[in-house]
């Protein structure tokens, strides 16, 4: 009896591994160079239309910003966050903010709560709806705000808006500025990948 229960206790933690790789598969980020992925997946816009990767990208490229109504690290990045659209609108570069909150679509991240929100911040971009996070997952986003940023043609640049999401008194390195920067003229950031530091992106398991 007594080995029987040892056994058991040896088991169980093994079982728990197992099914946490069966249930939890990890994300893989999408790498440098990439293609645009899911980009003629139609997904709701603010304005209420249907908008694809695709028919938000201009000439030179297409910004892409996995961000929500709620996080506390995208309200501190909202004005980091306005000032990047307005740059892409002026230099023919495409900007998208996509809700990947799947799990909170009947609370804050609705998308009435989202028109709401993009109201409110005078933004001059699509910010649309993310079903089921499967574009998230494409990207491999794990969280908001995370910034990618596409040429015409790959990825040239991933991670973070700056190196200070809590201050941007304090910020002493522009990725994200610098990154578009380069791409106007046609060049490749020097920085290329940083970290995003945010809150998970809220998905329906």
């Amino acid at each position: 009896m007594k080995r029987i229960l040892s056994l058991s206790f040896v088991l169980i933690p093994v079982c728990l591994v197992m099914l946490s790789f069966v249930f939890f598969k990890p994300i893989n980020e999408l790498g440098l160079n990439a293609p645009l992925p899911e980009a003629n997946l139609k997904m709701k816009d603010v304005s209420g239309k249907e908008v694809s990767l695709n028919d938000a990208k201009k000439a030179k490229g297409l910004l892409v910003i996995f961000s929500c109504n709620t996080c506390p690290y995208v309200k501190l990045s909202e004005l980091r966050i306005k000032e990047a659209a307005e740059f892409c609108s002026k230099n023919e570069i495409g900007c998208i903010l996509i809700n990947s909150n799947e799990a909170q679509r009947s609370e804050d991240d609705s998308f009435d709560e989202m028109v709401k929100y993009y109201n409110a911040q005078n933004l001059n971009c699509n910010y649309v709806v993310d079903v089921k996070s499967s574009v998230a997952n494409a990207f491999g986003a794990t969280r908001t705000p995370q910034c990618f940023l596409f040429n015409s043609t790959s990825l040239i640049y991933k991670g973070a808006i700056d190196d200070n999401v809590k201050d941007a008194g304090a910020v002493k390195a522009n990725y994200l500025k610098d990154a578009l920067n380069a791409l106007i003229k046609g060049g490749t950031p020097s920085l290329q990948e940083t970290k995003s530091i945010g809150c998970t992106i809220k998905r329906v398991e």
